[in-house]
């Protein structure tokens, strides 16, 4: 538990400093209780077991909840391999099969087409300024609303940095080189991407490279190298884009209300805080590997071709991706509500992003 000792230490302080409107609840974070009284709860993710990053993040909110609650709190963790179901999740916690689950939500589109905007959007906010949305400007409010309809609370868990545009067997080089192209990309980038005449597909994480490999497919997106290297796309697809479609993708946490409304307000907040710790771990850890990784195939993989989408390919995508939200807004208040919370947020965001960040690069660039 080194790695989260200041994570435990500050949450700690954060519990105690906190009052509960209980009247018969300890303001301390764990209050003394009987050795037998144990909360156990399920969680379910989306990932095969100890999948790098994903996966392995959920086993440390785990270890991090149980550790803050001193073992007042256990959760039982259940990856694909055990429920079946990558793209399950959200029926697991909504029907109260499991207390937690931890996925993205943009996989549940079809159950919500609001659930689209909480992971990331094309064109739109990076991870800082996304996260800086979500916490300050409104955004984490806006997915409880949407959840609250399906018995589900929501917290961040990490997000992926910029992802990369894909992994692709052919070379683009104009918007006809996308028409009737097959490509794993979920999320309104797969919607954007149809309107430009692409076939967009959700595929699991454990048939990816089998479906590049066959031709099912002819593209993928997946995250970035972190996270792709170790998939092996590379050997089957030498073409490799950078982004457009996810420039800051999160993961979520999604608590069963019914199951957290019998829980006291402290094993509340730990839920609650670790999750919230435990998507700044996962964050740095991607960044991480992506730079790690980088490195490898630019040294390592020298028939990896790191390509940009042309112009006009970019200005299509961009066409698109603006026609769709326009029809979004009028589909529902709601979406219209969040889509312009976004758009206010990212103008604002992106002012300071431009200063602070872009004109540094510039400037110290070679």
């Amino acid at each position: 538990m080194t790695r989260y000792a200041f994570a435990v230490i500050s949450t700690l302080l954060l519990l105690g400093a906190c009052s509960s409107s209980d009247q018969n609840t300890s303001t301390s974070p764990v209050p003394n209780a009987k050795v037998d009284e144990v909360i156990s709860l399920k969680l379910a993710h989306g990932w095969p077991t100890a999948y790098p990053i994903f996966g392995e993040s959920v086993e440390d909110y785990k270890d991090l909840v149980e550790s803050m609650s001193n073992g007042r709190i256990q959760l039982s963790v259940d990856s694909t391999n055990r429920h079946k179901s990558a793209f399950g999740i959200f029926d697991f916690v909504k029907s109260g099969q499991y207390d937690i689950g931890q996925s993205a939500s943009y996989y549940y589109g079809g159950k919500d087409p609001d659930a689209l905007f909480f992971s990331s959007m094309p064109f739109s906010m990076t991870t800082q300024e996304q996260w800086s949305w979500f916490y300050h400007g409104g955004g984490l409010e806006l997915a409880n609303e949407v959840y609250d309809k399906h018995n589900m609370q929501v917290m961040l868990g990490g997000n992926t940095g910029m992802q990369m545009g894909g992994w692709f067997r052919k070379e683009i080089n104009t918007i006809d080189d996308l028409k009737g192209l097959k490509m794993r990309i979920p999320g309104f980038g797969g919607k954007v991407i149809a309107g430009v005449g692409a076939v967009p597909t959700n595929i699991p994480t454990g048939e990816l490279y089998q479906a590049l490999e066959r031709g099912t497919i002819d593209a993928l997106e997946w995250v970035g190298p972190g996270l792709d290297l170790r998939m092996g796309f590379h050997k089957v697809a030498p073409y490799y884009y950078s982004g457009w479609h996810e420039p800051g993708t999160e993961l979520m946490y999604f608590f069963n209300k019914d199951s957290m409304a019998k829980l006291p307000e402290w094993a509340k907040s730990i839920l609650l805080n670790a999750a919230k710790l435990t998507s700044y771990n996962m964050t740095t850890e991607t960044f991480a590997a992506n730079a790690d990784n980088w490195q490898t195939i630019s040294s390592q993989y020298p028939d990896v071709q790191i390509k940009q989408f042309p112009a006009s390919v970019m200005q299509a995508l961009k066409e698109s991706n603006a026609e769709l939200i326009e029809q979004e807004k009028a589909r529902s208040p709601i979406a219209k509500r969040i889509i312009e919370s976004r758009e206010a947020y990212l103008s604002k965001a992106r002012a300071w992003t431009t200063i602070g960040d872009q004109l540094y690069l510039e400037s110290v660039a070679d």
